[in-house]
C-alpha cells in the first residue's frame, strides 16, 4: 500500500506533465489499429522517428495482413531494413499476420489475453495498441524511458519491466494508464535524459528525489 505522501506525489507529477505535455500520445504514424500493431513490433530496438520513416512506404504496399502474409519475407526485410534487426522483425509481422488471419479474421484483437498470443507482441507492444488504438487499459505501457523515470522518480527498484508495470499498476489510478507513458516518455525525450537530465528545466524537480 502506497503512503498518502507518495500517491500525493504521484498524482501532482501526473498534473504537472500533463499541463506541461497536452498533447502527449504515442508518436508512432498509424491511420488504424493494424499499421498501429505493425509499427509497434518495428519500433523495438529503433526509435520512433526511424520507424516512422519506414512506415508510409511500407503501408502503401501492405495495407492488410493478407498482403503481408502473400509476400516474401526478402519483400518486407528490404522495406524494414532501416530499423533494425529487420529480418527477425519481417518473420515476426509474417508470423503475426497469419495468427491474425487464422484465429481472429484479420482483425486486431481488444484484450490482453489475446493480444499476447500474436507472435512478436508482449505486455508493451499489446499495451501500446490496446490503450492508443482500443482506449482499453489492461496494464501500463514500460519501455526504456518508463523505466528511467519509475527508478528515478522513486516509484519502482525494479529492472525489469514486467516487474515496473506491476508496480506501477499498484499506484497508477486506472484512469491515468494511457495517459501514462505518454507523459513519461515525452519527459524522457525532452528534458530527464538517460546520461544527463536537464534538472534545472524539469516542471516536476520538487517531487524528484534523483533531484533532491
Amino acid at each position: 500500500m502506497m503512503k498518502p505522501f507518495q500517491q500525493k506525489r504521484l498524482e501532482q507529477i501526473i498534473t504537472r506533465l500533463k499541463k506541461e505535455y497536452p498533447q502527449a500520445k504515442t508518436a508512432l504514424l498509424h491511420e488504424n489499429p493494424f499499421q498501429l500493431l505493425i509499427a509497434t513490433i518495428l519500433s523495438g530496438q529503433s526509435t520512433d522517428k526511424q520507424v516512422n520513416k519506414v512506415t508510409p512506404g511500407l503501408f502503401a504496399v501492405f495495407k492488410t495482413p493478407q498482403n503481408f502474409i502473400s509476400a516474401t519475407q526478402t519483400g518486407i526485410e528490404k522495406l524494414i531494413f532501416s530499423t533494425g534487426y529487420y529480418k527477425s522483425k519481417a518473420k515476426r509481422i509474417k508470423d503475426c499476420c497469419h495468427v491474425l488471419m487464422e484465429k481472429f479474421g484479420g482483425r486486431v484483437p481488444q484484450s490482453m489475453e489475446e493480444m499476447i498470443t500474436l507472435p512478436g507482441v508482449g505486455r508493451k507492444t499489446a499495451n501500446v495498441v490496446l490503450g492508443e488504438a482500443f482506449g482499453v487499459r489492461e496494464g501500463i505501457c514500460v519501455d526504456t524511458h518508463m523505466m528511467r523515470l519509475s527508478q528515478r522518480l522513486g516509484f519502482s527498484k525494479k529492472k525489469d519491466a514486467v516487474k515496473i508495470e506491476q508496480d506501477l499498476l499498484k499506484i497508477v489510478p486506472q484512469k491515468d494508464w494511457i495517459v501514462l507513458p505518454n507523459l513519461w516518455i515525452a519527459h524522457g525525450r525532452k528534458v530527464c535524459f538517460a546520461r544527463k537530465p536537464n534538472c534545472k528545466e524539469c516542471v516536476i524537480k520538487a517531487y524528484c528525489p534523483y533531484f533532491t
